[in-house]
């Protein structure tokens, strides 16, 4: 497998860990998002994935876009090591809150938003990063609520249950963006043990962003 990926993207992210949680050998290909204009936006990297978006996953020169369908693909097609539970109701649970994180809260903070605030739209940094932490806090607040309802019929050493889940995949890099920008994680004690937890796994340390080969 061949994975387009930057060190700092949140989505890519994801999908670096559950490769290495399914053991998973890949390729990393770096497309940096700010050199050369945003390499992402190059023809090269556009005929690949028309989004102009990372990460995109190459298996067998089959392309794979969007980073929670690339999750559920290697879910169906490696499943020796899943990453979703075995009943439908916990699965429901487990799809939620990636979504909760991957379709809510990530997307207005991740870097095209916060470019077309400040080049596009004229505001300040200032301005900029209270955009950021408001919705960053909106995000993990939901999440923290969604894990709290949890805590009886889920929520374990992992976001669900003692064993790593998509969800997981998801938590872990929009944490390290908050933390990145110096959010407070103390109103949010179950995203940050989970969050505590998963740092300190082979699987989750080796797809850190400062252990990529695009590391800046």
């Amino acid at each position: 497998m061949k994975l387009y990926t930057y060190f700092r993207s949140s989505a890519a992210y994801r999908v670096r860990i559950a490769l290495n949680l399914k053991g998973i050998a890949y390729d990393s290909i770096p497309v940096h998002l700010l050199q050369d204009g945003g390499q992402q936006l190059l023809p090269a990297y556009r005929a690949v994935n028309p989004s102009a978006l990372v990460p995109a996953l190459d298996d067998d020169g089959a392309i794979l876009t969007q980073s929670l369908a690339m999750l559920e693909y290697l879910e169906e097609t490696r499943p020796g090591v899943p990453l979703l539970p075995a009943d439908p109701l916990e699965r429901a649970r487990v799809r939620a809150l990636a979504l909760a994180i991957a379709c809510d809260a990530h997307p207005l903070t991740n870097l095209r938003v916060l470019k077309y605030l400040k080049t596009t739209l004229g505001l300040s940094d200032e301005v900029k990063q209270e955009w950021y932490r408001h919705w960053m806090a909106e995000g993990l607040a939901a999440v923290e609520a969604l894990l709290a309802q949890g805590d009886l019929a889920g929520t374990g050493l992992f976001c669900h249950g003692d064993s790593p889940t998509m969800a997981d995949c998801c938590l872990v890099p929009q944490v390290f963006n908050a933390l990145r920008f110096a959010i407070d994680l103390a109103p949010y004690p179950r995203v940050a043990r989970i969050h505590a937890h998963c740092a300190g796994l082979p699987a989750f340390i080796a797809a850190h962003p400062s252990q990529q080969p695009d590391a800046e």
